[in-house]
């Protein structure tokens, strides 16, 4: 197994494991088939185990594994805030007591503020005094690290890394979302901070490795190094030294054991050109499946209306390579859940976007089309809804 240092210098095995996938059995847990895995996992050398409150039994399995096996003080649990629950400062304590209790363990190594997609959600934090609360919890060693995982654009991304001396961040990225969300400028910010960053969705939740195009699956299968399509997208983030750890939500001992091989000799910087190339077949292929040739560049940007049109035609997009709901729950959350809304229906036809467009897109007509689709009226509703409980002042 590879390592990698958080900012204390301290070592963090590249390949964590995500515990939001665990297998079911019933309405609850597989906890023994759990416990396999996570065994397998921590004798290949896994140190990384993230959870958290709204995972159904999730911190309770871990709890339970890692205490029936004496083995909590030899790994490092990340677990997170529920923070659009919290609206009165004792929450902080209740929630956070409750994981403790759950995950049998008087101390966190690694807390996450979950699922921010807005510096507002931070700024309402802190006026609940979440900075004083973390204090106190580091100087009593009942949290060891503080950090916050995103869901948003770059800008607001940026703001929160910005906004407090945090210890790591965790993000989604991939080959595909290279470019969106935290992104590659959000991985490369956070590195010039020498701020640790923790990556989930590395596949897209095996949408890399499953529903890859037919063109994409037979590049990868001709390339003589013989990479899975999981091994490729693996490989392409460490291959990054900004990236400290990569989740998988491994629940299979055979999963386990693979990324685990990967993870004992990948190294930074040791993509070839021909590796390079690869990456580059493969999303070509994918790009051939889209609805809009959108490369996300951003020269269409800023609206004068604030659409955030690239945020819009990736989500697009997505209804090909992954599914609608998929497409519109990605959409919901990182443009509906902006403060400043960056919606279709706010553009009055200026065409200054398309004046801007290296790719001539008929910007203005396809928004609107893409728009119908990404938020019909039942997504409409709950996106507004999902603002008002999420957004709270």
């Amino acid at each position: 197994m590879e390592y990698r240092l958080n900012k204390q210098g301290d070592p963090i095995s590249i390949l964590g494991y995500g515990c939001m996938r665990f297998t079911g059995r019933g309405s609850s847990i597989d906890v023994d088939k759990a416990e396999s895995e996570i065994m397998e996992a921590y004798r290949s050398g896994v140190n990384y185990y993230d959870t958290a409150y709204i995972y159904p039994g999730s911190e309770a399995t871990l709890g339970e594994i890692l205490h029936r096996n004496g083995i909590r003080e030899k790994v490092q649990i990340a677990t997170k805030l529920p923070q659009y629950l919290v609206n009165a400062p004792g929450a902080l304590d209740k929630y956070f007591n409750e994981e403790l209790r759950r995950l049998q363990t008087d101390y966190v190594d690694y807390y996450l503020m979950h699922h921010l997609t807005a510096k507002s959600q931070w700024d309402k934090l802190v006026r609940l005094g979440v900075e004083d609360w973390i204090a106190k919890k580091k100087a009593d060693g009942s949290i060891r690290h503080i950090g916050f995982s995103y869901h948003g654009n770059t800008e607001d991304f940026i703001a929160i890394l910005d906004a407090y001396d945090w210890d790591f961040c965790q993000i989604q990225y991939n080959y595909v979302d290279e470019h969106s969300q935290a992104g590659r400028a959000g991985l490369m910010h956070a590195a010039e901070k020498h701020i640790p960053v923790v990556i989930m969705e590395p596949l897209r939740g095996g949408k890399l490795v499953n529903l890859l195009p037919a063109k994409a699956k037979e590049a990868i299968a001709a390339y003589d190094k013989g990479f899975t399509p999981a091994e490729l997208g693996l490989r392409w983030l460490w291959n990054q030294p900004e990236v400290t750890c990569v989740l998988s939500g491994m629940n299979s001992i055979e999963m386990v054991r693979e990324n685990c091989r990967i993870a004992s000799d990948a190294h930074a910087g040791s993509f070839t050109e021909d590796d390079f190339a690869l990456i580059e077949a493969v999303k070509t292929a994918i790009s051939e499946t889209e609805l809009v040739g959108c490369t996300g560049c951003r020269y269409c940007m800023p609206c004068p209306k604030g659409v955030d049109i690239p945020a819009l035609f990736r989500c697009y997009n997505m209804t090909t390579l992954e599914s609608k709901s998929a497409a519109r729950f990605e959409y919901a959350q990182t443009v509906g859940l902006k403060a400043d809304k960056g919606f279709a229906t706010q553009c009055v036809n200026c065409g200054k976007c398309e004046s801007h467009c290296p790719q001539s897109i008929p910007i203005r007509q396809k928004i609107k089309e893409a728009d119908r689709v990404l938020r019909p009226f039942p997504y409409k509703v709950g996106i507004q809804i999902a603002r008002k409980f999420m957004l709270r002042k």
